[in-house]
């Protein structure tokens, strides 16, 4: 972007004093507008972090008169830390602005004095907002830019921290990518496609202070045409063009001294189902009283509040309950000038000195209320279905409607409108929600991009499946034995099945009843994955397999079994078999530390058969950067399946587990008596080192034994030959003796 053309807004600090206290902020904005004078009117929001009772904080003004008809709100509260501890506080201040453009893109910036004393030693903070203008080819729309916050006070037991999740939405579609606007805080990393902060080792106590920049760049091959007339193209995925919107996050954490358990739900608070997943867009018409709900659970510490994150006057209900529980409601009622905003909401459960992870959701408001129908839903081991009356939705056809992956599609049979699905495909999400785990998908309505105006209400329906962690195996482990069904414009409807097979053969596949399967460290699993597809002769390719500890294919611990076409696993053998089977086996293996299982997540393809230029038709690239661009008419789009669990047991041959014993599914606080936890190991560096430890001290046992029995034979057999030897050696002597006297 020049920034030579950009529009300054400086921030000024009416008191010192306050800044001392400075927390971090984060600006967001409502979608600009251009008048048909060709000047532009943008409405930014700018929440400010600190602590005790947020008096003289910053004041928002534009400089050398370039804005006009500047309209600012008061400084106002929005959160506050009950307990008169004065530990945080939020405030939000708006400003309206018109301008003109000079330029290509808009520049908002902010900077003071100063930070918490703090152990990288930062003083002053800088605020930085930067947006192309440019009027958007799949839109018809300037840029929005990502959508970001954090609460005031985030802080983490020394010996408990594990990964933050950051808000990084666009409302564009488009990806966000985070990186440090300075130089990294010691022991931390940051996922950059996620925007997830994770450490490298032990964390210094004390105050660490983060400035991010979250940057947005296109999926698709745009457009840009700005007011002079110019147009610029923006290809897709390209992150070393300039990105549509540079926003900077800035916030701090603290770490605190080391906490007596790091157990979800002990000390530290644990959100439960009734809550919002982290990322959830919700949607609240004008005038109408928003609510928003939390419940959290610390059996061992109090929950004594919420800290809430969000818009001027959401108000907080807080009700504590039994077995540690508790609960706040939140309410807002939008207005006028919300229209079309985006609001970041953000909230941790607090106790008096730990708190829960943060999350944080998007409330889209709009005048209208979204039509919800009727819908039901029908939950099965290993898909979903929902079925929407469309008496219900008078003036809404399926055409107008999609899941959140928009190449599944919906059918109709004329009263109902029907879409079926796995549990991971369509875009359905896994959502782990402490007490249960969530399968969530949505229909909502299209907006297409030809259409100037519209005439027919908006449709948002949110339906899911959810299960107890506490399940028997033969209901939960059949959601891993799914057939994943997917539905491409130029492949039609296909899909794959992912199976455990008990020999060689291939044949005789692991029942759906009988997972986890349980196998022994080092014996050879065996693995097949077929396609299926309205296509004659189509070709299945493997692009790559890995093995994680649990099933999140994004998991940062991962074992390579197949890369980029490529085997890099030594003990990995392929079968031979047709173009849509693939048949392989591998050697069992385990993760280090406390791991007990091993899933593997396959990425696979969809080729036309004979074609020279597909995917397929490439195999193995040491080189990833030769692999050309995907043609819709030649192959389809990498899918992930995965396969598992695959249980490790100590001395057992590879079996399954038959019983119904009752498990947990994901790792959980000892407040439930069905609990149960992996059997108790010998502590050393890994399992699997531990069993081949065992393995050679046996193996070196036997040699012993035999070599210490070949010795001894050796010896005798030495005896027996020295003792025939002189009694032959005396024998002839005698035979010498009477021959002499003979003669």
């Amino acid at each position: 972007m020049e920034t030579g053309a950009a529009l300054l807004l400086l921030v000024a600090l009416l008191g010192k004093s306050s800044a001392v206290s400075f927390y971090g902020d984060s600006i967001s904005f409502s979608p600009l507008q251009m008048n048909t004078d060709g000047r532009y009117k943008v409405t930014f929001f700018h929440r400010e972090n600190g602590r005790n009772d947020c008096q003289n904080q910053a004041s928002l003004f534009c400089e050398g008169g370039v804005c006009m008809d500047l309209d600012e709100s008061d400084t106002l509260r929005t959160d506050q830390d009950s307990s008169g501890q004065g530990r945080w506080c939020q405030t939000e201040k708006r400003t309206t602005a018109t301008f003109q453009a000079n330029g290509t893109s808009f520049t908002l910036r902010d900077s003071g004095c100063c930070w918490p004393s703090n152990v990288d030693g930062k003083i002053t903070w800088m605020s930085h907002a930067e947006l192309d203008l440019g009027i958007r080819s799949d839109s018809y729309r300037i840029n929005n830019c990502p959508v970001t916050a954090t609460v005031s006070s985030l802080r983490v037991p020394q010996n408990c921290f594990t990964q933050l999740r950051l808000l990084a939405h666009d409302p564009d579609g488009d990806a966000v990518r985070c990186r440090f606007a300075s130089d990294a805080t010691t022991n931390f990393t940051l996922d950059e496609n996620t925007c997830t902060l994770r450490s490298t080792g032990k964390l210094q106590p004390g105050v660490h202070v983060f400035e991010l920049m979250m940057e947005d760049f296109s999926t698709k091959n745009i457009t840009l045409t700005y007011a002079d007339g110019s147009i610029v193209t923006r290809e897709a995925s390209n992150m070393n063009l300039p990105p549509l919107c540079k926003l900077k996050l800035n916030f701090l954490l603290e770490v605190i001294s080391p906490t007596s358990s790091c157990v979800a739900a002990d000390m530290l608070p644990m959100f439960l189902s009734r809550t919002p997943s982290h990322g959830d867009v919700l949607h609240a018409s004008v005038g109408q009283t928003f609510q928003l709900y939390a419940q959290a659970q610390a059996q061992n510490a109090q929950i004594q509040s919420f800290q809430v994150s969000g818009p001027h006057n959401m108000t907080q209900e807080f009700r504590t309950e039994s077995n540690g529980k508790a609960e706040v409601t939140m309410s807002w009622t939008p207005n006028e000038m919300d229209v079309n905003r985006l609001i970041p909401v953000c909230f941790t459960a607090e106790t008096a000195t730990t708190q829960s992870e943060m999350r944080c959701v998007i409330i889209m408001v709009s005048h209208s209320t979204f039509t919800q129908g009727k819908a039901t839903v029908q939950c099965l081991p290993n898909k979903m279905t929902v079925v929407l009356d469309k008496a219900s939705m008078p003036d809404v056809s399926e055409e107008f409607l999609s899941l959140r992956d928009p190449s599944c599609t919906l059918t109709t049979n004329g009263t109902h409108i029907v879409g079926t699905m796995s549990f991971s495909t369509c875009g359905t999400k896994l959502e782990d929600k402490g007490d249960y785990i969530v399968f969530k998908n949505e229909i909502h309505s299209i907006e297409r991009s030809d259409e100037v105006i519209i005439r027919r209400n908006m449709v948002k329906i949110d339906f899911f499946c959810e299960f107890s962690k506490t399940i028997s195996v033969s209901n939960f482990y059949s959601l891993h034995q799914a057939d994943y069904i997917f539905t491409e414009s130029s492949f039609g409807s296909f899909g794959y099945s992912f199976e455990i097979f008990r020999d060689s053969n291939f044949t005789n596949r692991v029942e759906p009843n009988a997972y986890p399967v349980q196998i022994k460290l080092m014996e050879m699993i065996y693995l097949g994955i077929q396609a299926m597809s309205e296509l004659p002769n189509v070709t299945l390719f493997v692009e790559s397999c890995k093995g994680t500890p649990d099933n999140n294919p994004d998991n940062p611990i991962y074992y390579d079994l197949i890369k980029n076409g490529c085997v890099k696993d030594k003990t990995l053998k392929v079968h031979p078999s047709n173009q849509t089977l693939y048949n392989f086996e591998i050697q069992s293996f385990k993760f280090n530390g406390y791991y007990d299982q091993v899933y593997i997540t396959c990425s696979v393809i969809l080729c036309e058969p004979g074609n020279p230029f597909s995917r397929c038709a490439q195999g193995c690239l040491n080189e990833p950067s030769r692999r050309r661009r995907r043609e819709l008419s030649m192959e389809t789009t990498g899918h992930y399946i995965t396969q598992g669990p695959l249980q490790l047991v100590g001395s057992a041959g590879p079996s399954v587990a038959k019983e119904d014993k009752r498990i947990n599914v994901a790792p959980k606080s000892d407040m439930s008596p069905e609990v149960k936890y992996p059997p108790v190991v010998p502590e050393t560096r890994s399992n699997g080192e531990y069993w081949r430890f065992t393995e050679i001290f046996a193996s070196n046992i036997t040699t012993v034994f035999f070599a210490s029995g070949f010795i001894l034979s050796l010896v005798l057999l030495a005896v027996v030959v020295r003792h025939f030897s002189r009694r032959r050696r005396a024998e002839d002597l005698d035979f010498l003796i009477e021959d002499k006297f003979e003669k």
